[in-house]
């Protein structure tokens, strides 16, 4: 079965990446670690972009109530591919692989404005 963007799903080290471009970017990367530039490479790395709500519930028993927490709406999050820092600057940076067609789609442009406005960290793709 094709995949909706005719991505073909590749293994390396072990890990699994959605796409030959993610899985080069991978290796590029761990040269990058090999080599001292950057440290703390980390991948598919969540961040929450909208909190759970949460709401008191109150249960009816048979002698009294009891109130507990219910959740009315899950949390959202982004899923960042990957994670790393600079070793010469301590500056983190979250990447997301994207081909041309995936960075139109409207959640992805929606999450990534959620990450910037919130949680104040830029999106780098490739």
């Amino acid at each position: 079965m094709r995949s909706k963007y005719h991505n073909k799903k590749v293994v390396i080290d072990g890990h699994k990446f959605d796409s030959q471009k993610e899985g080069r970017y991978y290796l590029y990367l761990k040269e990058l670690l090999e080599q001292g530039v950057i440290s703390n490479l980390r991948m598919q790395v969540p961040y929450e972009v909208i909190p759970a709500i949460w709401e008191d519930d109150v249960k009816h028993l048979k002698t009294k109530n009891k109130t507990v927490k219910k959740c009315v709406q899950r949390a959202t999050y982004y899923i960042a591919d990957f994670v790393y820092v600079f070793t010469e600057t301590g500056k983190e940076e979250v990447v997301d692989v994207k081909s041309a067609a995936t960075k139109k789609k409207e959640s992805y442009r929606l999450k990534k404005k959620m990450m910037r406005a919130f949680n104040g960290i830029d999106v780098i793709e490739v």
